[in-house]
């Protein structure tokens, strides 16, 4: 293939980034066919839909375990690499655990050049050395689709721990990044390629949602145990509403949520506004209906349940520490936020208010 005849990465992709997962009903159909074992050291596993496993090792220590992978979201290769480890580490940010190594998840066509793939793979490489953890291999398949991503493996204290499942009422809601990041890729896809000389809300959107997708939840994860977090879930491919009905579920508790106070990415609204809506997003948006208390209006629920990529913490975390650690991020770029608190209700049930 000629250089002249190599396509934009987005357009080999059937959905862009996180936004290509199966969606949680249909994943807990899924599982519902599934019988796990348990097993006595095995302290996080699929029951609860945590970000990653927890394996307790003998030393006191634990392990931690995750992978993620998609399609591109974006037509540069780094980028695309440096978004898709951004991401797949950002779980293990998510359980309060420091990441050490990682292995490579590749799908590529054979008719795509394998210089691109280089190019991906370098990508993830910087963003590996900037959070500290090693890449020590990986597996690669022949593919009809792009896809990248890795399996990354940390290590904690098992006292200090995240879960998904600690949330107690009274607590605050914390937002660490900007929501927004599938409708701007969503954009991106469906548009024609950015050029330097390009105006309009994607060409204010797109390097800040890039921005935010490769920064590091490392700080943001820190500072939730220094504030004494109970429970902590990264946003991605369900959304925030999804992940946040995940852990109030987990923990037993409802939430309620101020959708005024949420941070969202400069120009989404008027991509929003434009028809760039995410399957993914819709698929969310629709069965957020199973648990919201209220009406909201569409949009609103769409910008809320958009499927997010390399997406910020939620956190719970006791009220009175809340507008410092908010300060604390903010001095550092980090677009957070407190968005709402964790009340008693039936458990998963989301309020949002305007």
């Amino acid at each position: 293939m000629s250089e002249h005849a190599v396509p934009r990465l987005t357009s080999l992709s059937h959905g862009a980034g996180c936004a290509c997962k199966l969606s949680l009903d249909e994943l807990t159909r899924i599982l519902d066919h599934v019988s796990f074992p348990g097993h006595p050291d095995l302290l996080v596993g699929p029951q609860t839909g945590d970000d990653a496993a927890v394996f307790r090792q003998p030393d006191g220590r634990v392990l931690v375990a995750t992978t993620d992978f998609f399609t591109p979201l974006v037509d540069d290769p780094a980028t695309w690499g440096r978004i898709a480890a951004a991401n797949a580490v950002s779980d293990v940010y998510a359980m309060g655990a420091t990441p050490r190594f990682a292995l490579n998840l590749v799908g590529w066509p054979r008719d795509l050049p394998f210089e691109l793939l280089g190019q991906v793979l370098q990508g993830a490489v910087d963003i590996a050395a900037d959070a500290g953890y090693l890449i020590a291999g990986g597996h690669s398949i022949d593919s009809s689709e792009p896809l990248f991503g890795q399996v990354v493996i940390g290590d904690a204290r098992e006292d200090a721990v995240l879960t998904n499942a600690g949330a107690r009422p009274g607590q605050a809601l914390v937002l660490t990044k900007a929501i927004g990041t599938g409708i701007v890729t969503t954009a991106l896809k469906r548009s024609e390629p950015l050029r330097s000389d390009s105006e309009g809300p994607l060409t204010q959107a797109y390097p800040a949602a890039v921005a935010s997708m490769t920064r590091l939840n490392r700080d943001a994860a820190e500072a939730a145990v220094a504030a004494g977090a109970t429970a902590a879930t990264d946003v991605t491919g369900f959304g925030l509403l999804g992940h946040l009905n995940r852990l109030t579920t987990a923990s037993g508790v409802a939430a309620v949520i101020h959708a005024a106070d949420v941070p969202i990415l400069p120009g989404v609204q008027d991509l929003l506004a434009a028809g760039f809506v995410p399957g993914g997003s819709q698929r969310n948006a629709d069965q957020a209906a199973r648990y919201l208390d209220g009406e909201i209006d569409d949009t609103t629920r769409l910008l809320l349940a958009d499927a997010q990529t390399s997406g910020g913490l939620l956190l719970a975390l006791p009220a009175d520490a809340a507008d410092d650690i908010v300060g604390g991020l903010r001095g550092t770029g980090h677009d957070a936020a407190v968005i709402g608190s964790i009340t008693d209700g039936g458990p998963g049930t989301i309020r949002v208010t305007a």
